[in-house]
């Protein structure tokens, strides 16, 4: 490769890096990821659980007496099924969650919250609210949040429908 191709190749290269869509992508994902490691912190310092089994207690206390698989935690949660399965392993050792064998199907395990896991998570939820009001909700007047909730909620939809 000569010099003059090398340049254009490089100034290709800054201009792609620079573009608006990468940079208001890489916006939305350092935001996302700034909460999430706040919400982690905070949770773990005052209930002593990670935002990723925070996550588990949301969907587990979302409807009572609900049967949830592990793999539907996993589905849920985008995890996979071993990494699903050694989280799960970690929360029954803490005595946050039981595994009860289904009804329907002896080889399937479900997941469900012990007394211990639904006081956990109660004030670990209280934790999550106000980092989300402090960091997602407050820095925006009301009609942008509005809008911005709307808006990722149709990202959402048409991320769906794609199978994605």
């Amino acid at each position: 490769m000569n010099a003059r191709s090398s340049r254009s190749h490089e100034a290709a290269a800054t201009r792609a890096a620079n573009s608006p869509l990468v940079r208001d992508f890489g916006l939305l994902i350092r935001s996302a990821t700034r909460i999430e490691q706040r919400i982690d912190s905070e949770v773990r310092q005052e209930c002593g659980i990670s935002h990723t089994m925070l996550e588990v207690l949301i969907r587990l206390c979302r409807q009572s007496g609900e049967e949830v698989s592990q793999r539907q935690l996993a589905d849920d949660l985008t995890l996979t099924s071993s990494g699903t399965t050694r989280l799960v392993d970690r929360m029954e050792e803490a005595g946050l969650v039981r595994r009860v064998p289904s009804p329907g199907d002896r080889r399937v395990a479900l997941v469900e919250p012990t007394e211990e896991g639904r006081k956990v998570f109660v004030r670990a939820a209280a934790v999550h609210a106000r980092v989300v009001e402090e960091c997602f909700v407050k820095p925006l007047a009301a009609d942008d949040y509005a809008r911005l909730t709307r808006a990722l909620g149709e990202i959402d939809r048409a991320l769906r429908s794609d199978g994605g």
